[in-house]
């Protein structure tokens, strides 16, 4: 592929990009990561600058965006909606407007995933999407990433996600993995399924991939999986449901048993954290030897400086 056909372009889910684009990302994160890892910095966002619009609070996504765009000399801005008037005093098509006449780029995480379709469409700049209910394509990227660290290429590889199936991550995961060729399974109480329309969406990626796309309730489905993959219980918005969740997941928290299950000793763990110990996960496990939970946080950075790098003009 042309890497010039991805600049100017935003990432808003990972179904407007193919296997072969997702592939360009995926290998220069590495190439990143590896010059950090040897001390290098070169300051190819010099004189540029991003808006970091935040609905929602954050670690991982606020400073990897942060730390990549500034140690490659660039000038990220954080704005929260304390800070302007989004979709407030001023519509989000206004803001759009405004923003990509002083920036070269745009973060929003937040809630709707409309809010962040139309910063892209009035704004002129590409518009990263760091989350919204509906998807978390820059965590996506990194998982798959650490996957390819501990077991090589992830074509073939099987990845199951255990507890709510319906949050973004979840769906992300779908995505990217029906268009990577990596099998997933989403092993979750029947109410929570993942939508119809999703699924439907994926079919012919994963048609096209030869990936594998199960969706369960039944927890022997882990079995053979190269990676177990968990996320917390209860997501931003939804803390009134926190008693019914648990209650309903827990037959699904990943502990040590469950992992014995996978039938391997090589099969590893995977959190996009925070983590609520004791609940979607056992200590033991997130805090043991098969946990690749750190490098996840650690590839956030990697990943986003490359589609950075990719996609900004």
């Amino acid at each position: 592929m042309n890497p010039e056909t991805l600049k100017g372009r935003s990432l808003l889910s990972w179904k407007d990009y193919s296997s072969e684009e997702i592939r360009y990302f995926l290998d220069l994160s590495m190439k990143v990561k590896a010059e950090k890892v040897c001390g290098e910095r070169p300051q190819r966002f010099v004189g540029r600058t991003v808006a970091l619009l935040f609905e929602k609070r954050s670690t991982r996504t606020r400073c990897a965006f942060e730390t990549a765009f500034g140690e490659e000399g660039g000038h990220p801005v954080f704005l929260s909606t304390q800070d302007i008037q989004l979709g407030a005093k001023e519509s989000v098509e206004d803001t759009a407007r405004v923003l990509g006449r002083m920036f070269d780029g745009i973060e929003f995480r937040g809630f709707k995933q409309s809010t962040v379709e139309t910063l892209a469409a009035y704004s002129g700049v590409p518009v990263y999407n760091g989350l919204t209910d509906e998807f978390h394509p820059t965590q996506a990227l990194a998982d798959l990433m650490t996957l390819e660290e501990a077991f090589g290429d992830s074509k073939g590889r099987k990845l199951c996600f255990v507890g709510d199936g319906r949050n973004n991550v979840a769906r992300s995961l779908m995505v990217i993995c029906s268009k990577m060729g990596v099998n997933f399974s989403v092993v979750t109480p029947k109410s929570l399924f993942p939508d119809a329309k999703l699924r439907e969406m994926c079919a012919p990626f994963a048609a096209a991939s030869g990936a594998k796309i199960e969706i369960t309730d039944d927890l022997d489905a882990v079995k053979g999986a190269d990676a177990l993959y968990t996320d917390v219980w209860v997501s931003m918005g939804e803390e009134a449901l926190r008693a019914e969740r648990v209650k309903m997941l827990e037959p699904y928290r990943v502990d040590q048993k469950l992992m014995d299950r996978t039938g391997r000793a090589d099969s590893i763990f995977l959190h996009c954290l925070p983590a609520v110990k004791g609940e979607e996960v056992s200590a033991d496990v997130i805090d043991g030897p098969r946990s690749r939970a750190w490098d996840q946080a650690e590839n956030r950075k990697h990943t986003i400086k490359a589609i950075m790098l990719a996609t900004m003009r």
